[in-house]
């Protein structure tokens, strides 16, 4: 069988890719993702199964058996099969070269960073930009390679990064930009003249793989890089946290309290009040008002963040 339009994906971010497709361009043929098993042995943030796609379009949902498509499933699939071009959307693995090469116009993802690649390549390239202050993010859309984020680049839109945002709200101007992009990817599929820029005067630089243990506060840190940390992991990620004694405090949202007020008698982490409900801790250059956390206990006035 051949299947023109078809998109790669693991996430709820991936199902409003498809229905953006499907009800705003033209029919997806397929959907690529992963069988719910194979959460086990990977870490996916924000993970949403895809089947209700054909329920809801008829869309047929191809579930594969391994995240880096190694399996045996996935093989004889690509082989019994013929493809046009793919979209990558909330896939976090390489997709090896013989699935790449199954299509007649390429695979296409996305990649940003707050420069041009090939700077900024690897993992988790939005929250480390909201962990980094970063004030733009220039989101590509390129053709895969066997290699990580390489600069074959399509076209590129870039949106801010304001003091407001958190990953969820960035992560909504990424889906803004990223529908843009595949609208004129898919014009340009449509009239089969796909350009690729594989020019570069920018240098490589990667982002580390980053796990939920990463996630972890240092209340001896300044308060602006404490709130990048807290609002750059937030939910659907696992989310800033310290320990309260032997309890787990998971933040999941606070903002910059204040600069002048004189806290001296207090230590870093430790709460100096509590106001409906929300604790202000200090840090070593001010403090920060927990507006949302998780904890076994309700946080009081002398309990210690460490």
């Amino acid at each position: 069988m051949k299947y023109k339009v078809v998109v790669f994906g693991v996430k709820d971010t991936s199902e409003n890719i498809v229905e953006f497709i499907q009800n705003n361009i033209c029919p997806v043929d397929l959907v690529i993702t992963i069988h719910k098993d194979v959460l086990g042995k990977n870490e996916v943030s924000g993970f949403k199964g895809l089947s209700v796609l054909t329920e809801k379009y008829q869309i047929p949902v191809f579930e594969a058996q391994s995240y880096f498509l190694t399996d045996e499933k996935t093989h004889g699939f690509m082989a019994e099969n013929e493809f046009e071009i793919a979209i990558s959307m909330g896939w976090q693995r390489l997709i090896p070269a013989y699935v790449l090469e199954k299509f007649e116009y390429g695979v296409y993802g996305f990649h940003g960073n707050c420069g041009y690649l090939p700077f900024g390549r690897g993992r988790s390239p939005l929250n480390w930009s909201m962990i980094n202050g970063d004030t733009r993010f220039n989101l590509n859309l390129f053709r895969y390679d066997e290699n990580a984020d390489s600069p074959n680049v399509f076209a590129t839109e870039m949106f801010s990064i304001t003091p407001h945002d958190d990953i969820r709200t960035a992560q909504y101007k990424n889906m803004i930009c990223s529908k843009s992009l595949i609208r004129k990817l898919l014009k340009a599929y449509s009239e089969k003249n796909i350009v690729i820029r594989t020019e570069s005067r920018d240098f490589d630089s990667w982002y580390n793989k980053r796990t939920a243990a990463d996630g972890k506060i240092d209340f001896h840190d300044r308060t602006r890089n404490i709130y990048n940390l807290i609002r750059g992991v937030a939910a659907p990620f696992p989310g800033a946290f310290a320990m309260c004694g032997e309890r787990k405090v998971t933040i999941w949202e606070a903002h910059p309290f204040d600069e002048i007020i004189d806290f001296s008698a207090y230590a870093p982490g430790e709460v100096v009040d509590v106001f409906d409900g929300k604790p202000v801790v200090r840090t070593v250059d001010g403090s920060l008002l927990i507006e949302r956390y998780e904890c076994e206990k309700e946080l009081m006035t002398g309990d210690v963040l460490e």
